[in-house]
């Protein structure tokens, strides 16, 4: 591997926004908007600003799991915010999320709209908006609660840490990729022993750690993140790939999986959903037919 020599950071750090990683056109270290943008809004109680990545797909599969049960006010509009090209630092985003991260929701469903951002508090606030997928017997809230915050305090050390600079950085450091693979494969081993006891991460029931935690490390499971499987040598947590296998048989989680992606087969994306039947004719199909 490449590994640079002898770098001795600066006295002040400016940043090199040419350093050619992935993301160093979008990335800054200031806050707030660069431009006005307004967002749309559409017609449902639930407008959902995102993209389908991991962190977005959580709140989708939330929202699609709420509509399954039949709670017709969990019907959400998504629009899709596309962080490549920066529309994360439209006013408009700044303003329901001033940290210009995805996923943004807001609840329009009360006589003032309420803002949240930070996926796993989207899912906490669905989850007792609706009274469904928290546990509200107190030991058991309290482990769903604790699976809810591990995820959000662990994932960093994958998509940042290892996903960054095993598979985006220009440069393949040792260094940091033997960091956080070591990270990543006890986190690994921490849902692999949880799952040999629970049937679903926080007990019996299926909830919203559950649906945190499969977008993240069910799809490193399945070898879909950073093309690492073989490295991290995922097939060896058969009880992660027994549960990882469970959730995605789930309808609610394969739709939720589709909303807002622009990456993969076009069949498993859906770029905007306003409507339950735009799974059945997705955004690009009507776009192709309209050309």
């Amino acid at each position: 591997m490449g590994e640079p020599a002898d770098y001795v950071p600066p006295k002040v750090w400016t940043g090199n926004n040419a350093n050619g990683g992935r993301f160093a056109k979008t990335n800054r270290p200031v806050a707030g908007p660069t431009h006005e943008k307004a967002l749309p809004v559409g017609r449902h109680p639930l407008q959902l600003y995102s993209l389908g990545t991991p962190n977005g797909q959580k709140v989708t599969i939330m929202l699609e799991e709420l509509l399954a049960l039949g709670m017709s006010g969990a019907e959400y509009d998504a629009w899709l915010i596309d962080i490549g090209e920066g529309d994360q630092f439209g006013s408009g985003f700044v303003a329901v999320n001033p940290n210009s991260k995805i996923p943004a929701l807001m609840d329009r469903s009360g006589p003032a709209p309420i803002r949240v951002f930070e996926s796993g508090a989207i899912l906490l606030h669905l989850a007792e908006k609706f009274g469904a997928f928290v546990p509200t017997e107190p030991t058991a809230r309290a482990e769903c609660l604790s699976w809810l915050f591990w995820q959000m305090g662990s994932a960093p050390y994958l998509g940042g840490g290892f996903g960054h600079f095993y598979a985006y950085a220009p440069t393949k450091i040792e260094y940091a990729i033997d960091r956080y693979a070591m990270e990543v494969k006890r986190q690994l081993d921490v849902l692999d022993r949880r799952l040999a006891e629970s049937a679903y991460i926080a007990g019996p029931a299926y909830t919203i750690a559950d649906m945190a935690i499969l977008p993240w490390y069910g799809a490193l499971a399945k070898g879909w993140q950073y093309g690492a499987a073989e490295f991290l040598a995922v097939q060896d947590y058969k009880h992660l790939q027994r549960w990882t296998d469970l959730l995605l048989e789930r309808p609610a989680v394969k739709r939720g999986r589709m909303v807002n992606r622009t990456s993969g087969e076009p069949s498993s994306q859906l770029r905007e959903r306003h409507d339950a039947s735009d799974f059945e004719v997705r955004t690009q199909d009507k776009i192709a037919s309209a050309g």
